[in-house]
């Protein structure tokens, strides 16, 4: 058993009864996507070329 006048004795009490949130989604500890990984990464315009992608599309698609 601890004395009370023992470093950390009063504590130990305090400890056990804290809640600890395990979950947060705010904190992000490693990215999902590097900078190197994106299209100025690789040194490509950011633009987006879908729309035309899309209506370029063949006939036999629809």
């Amino acid at each position: 058993m601890k004395r009370v006048d023992e470093p950390g004795a009063a504590r130990a009490g305090l400890d056990s009864e804290r809640t600890v949130d395990l979950v947060d989604d705010d904190f992000v500890v490693i990215p999902e996507q590097s900078v190197d990984d994106t299209d100025r990464g690789w040194g490509e315009r950011s633009g987006s070329n879908d729309e035309r992608l899309l209506a370029d599309r063949p006939p036999h698609w629809d």
